[in-house]
């Protein structure tokens, strides 16, 4: 049986290298991978040219905030978003909406505001609040690819903190419906008292903020997880890394046999602590963003493996919640919305510092595939879903904020000048995004872990 569509280009980038072929697609689902010139007449042909083609990045660490905060952003946008930037399946996170998806029914009140609205495909983590450990089997059940847990201040009141001996229980409850626990790693030790020694410096300085929040909340958080992780048996995961201190605490726990993971995030990578003006607080986020230096060090912990993937902690909010009249990082929202950004913003660096296009995909596919188990997710290959980027790498464009398609248009990239341009976006075969126009249907699905 013939294929119904097969896009083909000079630079498809495999898990074997990046190469020219011919992707046969049926029924949304890539059939094989072929050599170029093979094109079986009667089949649709896209042919990609000199761009390059991905596969579609799979975003681990979404914040959509509905139903509740959909003012804040909701799956329409955030999916819109997600399609313009290549990404073509999101996760996610339990919190921010109302009621935050840490019981059955709050899951199904999620699902059912996402259904019909979603221009990609959707996945969702639970969370891991005190005292829900209970509700882990109902909810693997029901399809959750894995369990949230926060160390510190959420900074909604709705999903509060788990202390050490209730997270033992998560990650023991979680483990034992084989999900993962994914956790904000910031020990709130460290962060009290760094709060208390910055208390009176100028609050609109990014500095007072980035004191705030000490390297050692990191340090010591990875430590803890990592020897948690070891005494278990469990798989844990490390959210939004900023510090390249724990970089070691990841290596010697894994090194000691913990089943540790990490990724960090395009902030991180490409911005700096020292270039932040008084009063810019589309930059803050939690952790922080660090300095110059410490930003080399995480590439080289990607370089090197000790961090194996980058997602965007897409987390926006209503433009006043940014405290944008005030410049008060203390008191603004802490998020950045990157979804479609993030292809261009790290490819942007990667590129300056000599990697390629197979390292994205292994960072920004593979390697969150992997983590939430999206099976069909993460690599052109046969028997893989048909989710394709056609990409130009060399073409270059300058950061609009009125052209983002998540809610608000608040954005710490605003005037800047990236590389890489999505030409269009594949969901199952099907064109969602081409030429920065969306399909007329959203045509994303709602995913359960053991069906995706």
């Amino acid at each position: 049986m013939r294929p119904d569509l097969v896009v083909r280009g000079r630079r498809v980038v495999t898990p074997q290298g990046a190469r020219p072929a011919a992707v046969h697609v049926r029924g949304g689902i890539i059939e094989r991978v072929a050599a170029h010139d093979e094109t079986p007449v009667g089949a649709e042909l896209v042919d990609a040219g000199d761009a390059a083609i991905l596969p579609g990045l799979v975003d681990t660490h979404v914040h959509v905030n509905e139903p509740g905060r959909t003012e804040w952003e909701g799956f329409a946008t955030a999916t819109r978003a997600a399609a313009a930037g290549g990404v073509t399946t999101i996760v996610d996170m339990p919190l921010n909406s109302v009621p935050p998806t840490t019981t059955v029914a709050a899951l199904e009140a999620k699902r059912a505001a996402a259904e019909g609205r979603c221009w990609v495909d959707v996945g969702f983590w639970a969370g891991a609040v005190p005292g829900n450990a209970g509700d882990f089997s109902g909810l693997a059940a029901a399809g959750v690819f894995g369990f949230k847990a926060f160390l510190v201040d959420s900074g909604v009141g709705e999903f509060p903190p788990v202390d050490l001996d209730e997270l033992e229980k998560a990650v023991a409850a979680a483990s034992g419906q084989d999900r993962p626990t994914i956790v904000h790693a910031e020990a709130s030790g460290p962060i009290a008292a760094a709060t208390a020694a910055a208390a009176g410096a100028d609050p609109r300085s990014h500095a007072t903020w980035l004191a705030s929040r000490p390297d050692a909340a990191e340090v010591e958080a990875v430590a803890g997880l990592a020897a948690l992780s070891r005494r278990l048996g469990a798989r844990v995961h490390v959210l939004h890394l900023s510090s390249a201190e724990a970089l070691e605490n990841l290596r010697a726990g894994r090194a000691a046999g913990a089943r540790l993971t990490a990724e960090t995030c395009p902030h991180y990578l490409t911005l700096a602590a020292e270039d932040i003006p008084d009063g810019a607080t589309d930059h803050k986020c939690a952790p922080p963003i660090r300095s110059r230096a410490n930003r080399e060090r995480l590439w080289q912990g990607l370089a090197d493996g000790t961090v194996g993937m980058i997602v965007s902690d897409h987390s926006p909010c209503p433009p006043a919640l940014k405290r944008p009249d005030t410049g008060d990082f203390m008191q603004a929202w802490g998020g950045i919305a990157s979804l479609q950004l993030g292809l261009a913003v790290v490819w942007t660096a990667a590129r300056e510092r000599g990697h390629d296009l197979c390292d994205l995909a292994r960072w920004m596919s593979a390697a969150p595939a992997a983590l939430a188990g999206l099976e069909r997710k993460g690599a052109i290959a046969e028997g893989r879903d048909a989710d394709l980027v056609l990409w130009d790498p060399d073409a270059a464009f300058v950061v609009d904020p009125a052209a983002l398609a998540h809610r608000h248009p608040v954005t710490p990239y605003a005037g800047r000048r990236l590389r890489g341009v999505v030409r269009a976006t594949y969901l199952r075969g099907r064109p969602v995004h081409t030429d920065g126009r969306w399909a007329a249907e959203p045509a994303g699905r709602l995913l359960r872990k053991g069906s995706a």
